[in-house]
């Protein structure tokens, strides 16, 4: 039976768990598979119950840490060489940069015959200035080297990796996009979405906005709260914003709230109302999105975004940024109106045209589900990574033969 040895950069919410987590239950029996990570920071919230949910055990490892740390990081690659020598995978499959970054290194080392890379987004664009971002190119080049194949999310991943940033030929990058669970998103639908807007003291006719995430600059919370202003300046239809996550913008974000006259509240305050409410991280997902009426996205960089595959799922309409990988994964004019990346106004005129308009919402409510579902389903993930893992390991056979 071929080993697999899945490396994450660290347990926290987001799609990479999940990936990773479906990855590892549903390629049994035709695959073992050992399970590592770092991790998650204090600012995010811990993701391990994902996959011990599914009754996987990982092996954490504290040095793998998101920012770069030569002493963990020496540590950290240590004690992946190590586990390498004892479990002897057949491949080695690093899921987003730090982890890609430490296990391919340690993966050619040590000779495992198959290592495979997934960007999960890239931090080539939004995080950095240009130096240091030309840096981070650099060194994604030199680790394409290491791969026997990149994984992208879309199409306009690959192109980006291929001719923007020119990491490596298309010939060794496959499309495979990310797989979840999507069924809860269409079970009990009436009863949760009754649930949340009683404990958040939602009125029938107040319409509720999320935006779902990490509070931190790439997410650009500043402009959602921009375009917020511009919304609530020209309707009278009642507004509530469900700011769900947390991290260390949050500050900031409640600052301009405060500087733009928006009232806000935390969670805790269910039985008080406000524009915006932060509710903290919300572990059953598929709960808070039922009880909502708009998601929303302001991105300034985004893989494939979780939240709003997660929305369509739920028969959600959209309003995002322009960015990335997001129109792989909506239907543009169908299921979300997309914006320019940073523009404000755009986006604060489009929130309100489905804000003033209930048909319209309920039309681009109704087109994402099936969409989604074929596209985004784990077991089309599971069935294309498994492919991918035979032909690639029949290809070292036939080589050594």
């Amino acid at each position: 039976m071929p080993r697999v040895l899945r490396i994450l950069n660290r347990f926290n919410l987001g799609g990479p768990t999940y990936n990773a987590a479906y990855l590892t239950k549903y390629l049994e029996p035709e695959f073992e598979t050992l399970l590592i990570g770092g991790n998650n920071d204090e600012t995010e919230e811990n993701s391990e119950y994902i996959v011990r949910s599914l009754g996987i055990i990982p092996f954490t490892i504290p040095e793998m840490k998101r920012s770069i740390n030569p002493y963990y990081d020496i540590i950290a690659y240590k004690k992946i060489k190590d586990i390498i020598k004892r479990f002897r995978p057949h491949i080695v499959h690093t899921h987003a940069s730090k982890a890609g970054a430490l296990g391919r290194r340690a993966a050619s080392y040590m000779k495992v015959p198959v290592v495979v890379h997934t960007f999960h987004g890239h931090i080539f664009d939004a995080y950095f200035g240009s130096i240091k971002s030309s840096f981070y190119v650099n060194i994604e080049r030199q680790l394409a080297k290491k791969s026997t194949r990149i994984i992208a999310l879309s199409e306009m991943q690959k192109e980006e990796l291929v001719k923007k940033y020119k990491i490596c030929k298309p010939e060794k990058i496959e499309i495979i996009p990310l797989g979840f669970d999507l069924d809860k998103f269409q079970e009990n639908t009436n009863f949760k979405r009754e649930s949340f807007r009683k404990e958040y003291n939602l009125a029938y006719d107040e319409i509720a906005i999320g935006i779902i995430g990490r509070i931190v600059p790439v997410k650009n919370h500043i402009m959602f709260i921009e375009a917020l202003k511009y919304v609530l300046n020209r309707t009278d239809k009642k507004i509530r914003v469900f700011i769900i996550g947390d991290g260390t913008e949050k500050a900031n974000i409640e600052l301009k709230a405060k500087e733009l006259g928006i009232s806000y509240l935390e969670g805790n305050y269910k039985n008080e109302k406000a524009i915006i409410t932060f509710t903290s991280w919300i572990k059953n997902i598929d709960y808070a999105i039922s009880g909502m009426d708009i998601i929303t996205l302001t991105s300034l960089n985004e893989g494939t975004p979780v939240s709003l595959i997660e929305a369509q799922a739920a028969n959600k309409p959209i309003v995002t940024t322009d960015v990335g990988g997001i129109k792989d994964a909506v239907i543009p004019n169908q299921t979300a109106l997309v914006s320019p990346n940073g523009d404000a106004e755009k986006f604060g005129e489009n929130l309100l045209k489905l804000i003033d308009d209930d048909n319209l919402r309920a039309k681009f409510g109704k087109s994402g589900t099936d969409f989604v579902r074929e596209k985004y389903h784990y077991t089309s993930l599971v069935s294309n990574m498994k492919n991918l893992y035979l032909s690639l390991l029949k290809e070292i056979d036939d080589k050594t033969n």
